[in-house]
């Protein structure tokens, strides 16, 4: 997910340009993508706006639309009023709101206003403020009082709401202090780790209701809240400059033939000659799910059997790319379920992945 950053001062223009040259790839998550300026001072101090992305001509809140619907996370380097005006109007939900965070111009503080734990604000706040010497300005209650924050705890498992409703209810049991239960589907839990206090692990199938429940169906004895693994992966390769529309149905039509809900989908993948296919990375930012590519090498080292092609080897170096990056994004246990598909220059493949769920070890 790219960041972008909007200031509106001399100082703040400073300042962004600090954060982006600091921000490099070994030191920082690697969720987070590429910092992309941008600046509504026309007083740009040193070199003019030849580093920005773009002098934000429209007005500030047609500008954070743009940015909410290329799913890019925000930072405002100024006041917290201009930053909600801003974003008022483009707001959704907390599951598919972008990120959005606020910095003063001296660089001092760094404030998550939206989606801090599903979005990931809360944690590029902190990254942010490592990288500046700020302090992150954290506000969520859950944080505040070292609780167990099923959301955030959903995100990093990789696992997708079902009931997004269910989240206020349990976390509002637990910041009244009672106990929930938690009960994971046979063969997926990850015990390493203690589990926070406050949780209790409930067998499964729970003979009887469940605060949170992670399995792949909802089951009969019933949850508060059903987090759902995002257990597939898409693999696919297409024509260089294959429109997004095409590839989005495309990917529609085959996951409904698959029987396979758009919940459920853990990641794209393809060979490395694609990581700038633009259909691909607009479908991997409006769905929210990682682009994973692979060298012709790593593909023709994934086990298994597919349907190669002596023309596709002589055009990319390996005789299948979508069923060989759908397996191999799935790590060792990768299981080809759909095989390859080919329509109008594209191919597609669906490969399961073996999914697991963890504590944080935090």
């Amino acid at each position: 997910m790219s960041i972008s950053v909007i200031s509106f001062t001399e100082n703040g223009i400073r300042l962004s340009r600090r954060l982006r040259d600091l921000w490099k790839a070994p030191r920082r998550s690697a969720e987070w993508g590429d910092i992309l300026l941008y600046t509504k001072c026309k007083a740009a101090p040193g070199d003019g706006n030849r580093h920005y992305a773009g002098f934000v001509e429209q007005s500030v809140a047609e500008w954070a639309g743009e940015q909410m619907r290329r799913k890019n996370a925000l930072l405002f380097i100024g006041a917290c009023g201009i930053a909600v005006r801003a974003v008022a109007p483009s707001l959704t939900d907390k599951l598919h709101d972008s990120p959005v965070l606020v910095m003063d111009e001296g660089g001092r503080y760094v404030i998550p206003i939206l989606s801090g734990h599903w979005g990931g604000a809360n944690e590029l706040a902190g990254e942010i403020a490592g990288f500046l010497g700020a302090v992150a300005v954290i506000t969520t209650a859950t944080d505040l009082n070292r609780k167990f924050a099923v959301d955030l705890f959903a995100r990093k498992n990789g696992l997708t709401v079902a009931n997004k409703d269910g989240i206020a209810k349990v976390s509002a049991r637990v910041l009244a202090g009672e106990e929930i239960t938690l009960s994971v589907e046979a063969g997926h839990f990850d015990g390493a780790q203690e589990q926070p206090a406050g949780v209790r692990l409930a067998p499964y199938p729970p003979e009887q209701a469940v605060d949170v429940l992670v399995a792949a169906e909802a089951g009969e004895a019933g949850a508060a809240l059903w987090l759902r693994p995002r257990e597939y992966v898409i693999g696919m390769g297409c024509k260089r400059g294959k429109e997004a529309e095409k590839i989005e149905k495309f990917i529609g039509r085959s996951i409904r033939e698959a029987g396979i809900e758009e919940g459920q989908l853990f990641a794209l993948a393809s060979i490395d000659r694609k990581k700038d296919e633009p259909g691909l990375l607009q479908w991997s930012r409006e769905k929210g799910r990682p682009f994973l590519t692979y060298t012709a090498e790593q593909l023709r080292e994934t086990a298994g059997e597919y349907q190669g092609s002596d023309f596709v080897r002589e055009k990319v170096g390996v005789d299948n790319v979508c069923e060989r990056a759908a397996v191999r994004a799935c790590g060792a246990a990768g299981k080809l379920v759909y095989g390859k598909h080919a329509e109008d220059g594209m191919t597609i493949a669906i490969a399961k992945r073996e999914w697991r769920v963890a504590f944080d070890e935090e």
